[in-house]
């Protein structure tokens, strides 16, 4: 199986994802995975490619989110 529906979207993600915390971490990831799916798309990648390789994207973003550096907002 190839890698390149999660190769571009752990790539997206981390050239897309915001500095800081953030006051609303449900409309971020919403968001963002709109935006990653649209660019995915551009690219040639379809959405089951993507989900086959790493489960969920909404998933993907939300651990992302909770885990970099601006945490989410208290």
């Amino acid at each position: 199986m190839s890698t390149r529906g999660a190769d571009f979207l752990y790539k997206w993600i981390s050239e897309h994802m915001p500095e800081g915390p953030t006051d609303d971490p449900g409309r971020l990831v919403t968001d963002m995975a709109d935006q990653v799916l649209r660019a995915a798309a551009v690219e040639g990648i379809p959405i089951q490619e993507i989900d086959e390789e790493i489960g969920s994207v909404y998933e993907a973003i939300i651990h992302a989110v909770e885990h970099r550096d601006g945490g989410l907002a208290d």
